[in-house]
This record gives structure tokens, sequence and C-alpha cells, in this order.
């Protein structure tokens, strides 16, 4: 990988507050969809995990299958270093975050906690 953002973004922050949420990731069954992803990261997902019409992440119910442990506990992503676009560009305390939060009955963050 070339691009430093990337880089950057291979290993979840253990003092995240995403670690401890899940929220934005059990949000809805249309999300995550794929945006900008070229074949090949989409080809590093494994297929068990993207949507029959290959069009996002598979999810159960309105969670993503990629999404390991407990909503407002402790969670993680199974795939952090290949996720789509679109879970890299969401931000603790951005309007979507705290859309998501409220859905859980979760306090809103303050953007960069």
């Amino acid at each position: 990988m070339s691009d430093p953002q990337l880089r950057r973004s291979e290993a979840p922050d253990a003092d995240s507050p995403c670690q401890t949420c899940g929220a934005c990731c059990s949000y809805s069954a249309n999300w995550p969809r794929f945006t900008t992803e070229d074949d090949a990261a989409l080809d590093l997902i494994p297929a068990e995990l993207v949507n029959p019409g290959l069009s996002g992440m598979r999810c159960e119910d309105n969670r993503c299958a990629a999404l390991k442990g407990r909503i407002g506990v402790a969670t993680s992503c199974a795939i952090y270093a290949i996720r789509p676009e679109v879970c890299r560009t969401c931000m603790p305390g951005d309007a979507e975050c705290a859309m998501a939060r409220r859905r859980h009955g979760l306090p809103p963050l303050v953007q960069g906690d």
C-alpha cells in the first residue's frame, strides 16, 4: 500500500471510542456500502462478508458481519485493515456517529474524542 493514509489506519487505536462503540457498524442492513473501492481492494474482503448483490458488506439484521463484540461495550472489526472506504471516513463524534449512537441509546461523543 503506497497511500500513507491507508497505512496510518491499518491498526485500530486502542484508545479510540470506536473500540467500545460499534454503533455505526450496526445501524442499517444497507451499510456499509462500497463506494470508491477498486476491484483490487474489494478482492481483499472475504467473500462471505460481502452481500449477495456485491454492493457492500453482508449484514445480519442491521449489523455488519465483520463487526465483533458487543455494541457500546467492546467491539472490533474483523477486517479493519481492509475495511471499505465509507468505514474509513466515519469519524468519532461526526453526524453519522451521533445518529448511530442515538439509535443504540448511547450518549453522543464530542468530535475528536
